[in-house]
């Protein structure tokens, strides 16, 4: 297997601790990229320096900080086009960061998408989480939750529900049962509470006609408890925390977050930079450990 590529995220974060508490229990190929500057890799590891000096300043948001992170991810993928990497496994960055630092996107997911010429949300790229307990595919993500609730439309849910099918075929050889989540309580109590679930419905419609297995609108109080329990592989969430809540409370440790759509496999932990105790040395590293060893189950399925 080629090895991972795992970016340390922003200096000033957890990222460089628990990636190098994950490696210490794993016996997987990897090349780190990052600073070496703000980070002490332990000997013998294979690591890119994408520079930097100076002291690192825990828990800061900093524009120097924003370029290592980008520069970080920008190696990464480099290697992996190259063919010396099999897949990307990030660190998280900081938005403020990245944003003083010129990047125009607001996180990971964005910034690998527009690097892979992936245009429109939902129908060439996503995020979907996975965990051993629940996994489900966001139609919004970082927009206002007003905004999300306008954005919800047939085309995208249609697209975003064949954009999982073919994703999770190729994760794990088999078509997904899917759930689709409705907005409002009740699923809409049929248009009392809200009219959104028309366009979830028609969507459903559409995409069963092009051969998915899916379901739904369904109350999404009661439908993540069925797909924890096994009735569906993957829920669709119409917006950010309508899925995130449920996965981080069933499966915090056991998450990850992997950008659907792309010619290779990424994926992160399912947690922030984590300022508040950035430096201190307590950070749990097994969300990250947990990132590297499912990207490395994997990571062979997605090369070429």
């Amino acid at each position: 297997m080629k090895p991972l590529a795992i970016t340390l995220g922003d200096p000033a974060g957890v990222g460089a601790e628990i990636v190098f508490k994950a490696l210490r229990d794993l016996d997987v190929p990897v090349r780190i990229f990052g600073s070496r500057a703000f980070a002490s890799p332990p000997d013998g590891l294979d690591f890119v320096d994408v520079g930097g000096s100076g002291e690192v300043h825990y828990g800061k948001v900093d524009t120097a900080y924003g370029r290592i992170a980008l520069a970080s991810i920008d190696a990464a993928v480099d290697a992996i086009e190259r063919g010396e990497c099999s897949a990307l496994v990030t660190a998280p960055i900081h938005k403020q960061a990245i944003f003083a630092a010129g990047s125009p996107h607001p996180g990971h997911t964005e910034i690998l998408a527009a690097r892979a010429g992936l245009k429109r949300y939902a129908h060439d790229y996503a995020m979907y989480f996975d965990s051993p307990k629940l996994r489900t595919a966001l139609l919004t993500v970082h927009m206002p939750l007003r905004d999300a609730l306008n954005a919800i439309n047939a085309d995208d849910i249609t697209a975003l529900a064949r954009l999982t099918n073919r994703e999770f075929m190729r994760l794990y050889g088999k078509a997904p049962r899917i759930g689709v989540a409705a907005v409002n309580p009740h699923g809409g109590e049929g248009g009392r509470f809200g009219s959104e679930e028309r366009a979830i419905a028609e969507a459903v419609l559409r995409a069963s006609a092009a051969g998915v297995i899916i379901d739904g609108p369904h109350p999404a109080d009661t439908l993540f408890l069925a797909a924890s329990r096994g009735k569906y592989d993957v829920v669709l969430a119409m917006f950010h925390d309508q899925g995130l809540i449920p996965v981080k409370t069933l499966a915090f440790e056991q998450s990850v977050n992997v950008t659907i759509g792309l010619p290779y496999l990424r994926a992160s932990v399912d947690h922030g930079t984590a300022f508040d105790i950035a430096g201190k040395g307590i950070a749990d590293a097994a969300p990250m450990r947990y990132a590297i060893e499912w990207t490395a189950q994997h990571a062979e399925k997605f090369e070429s």
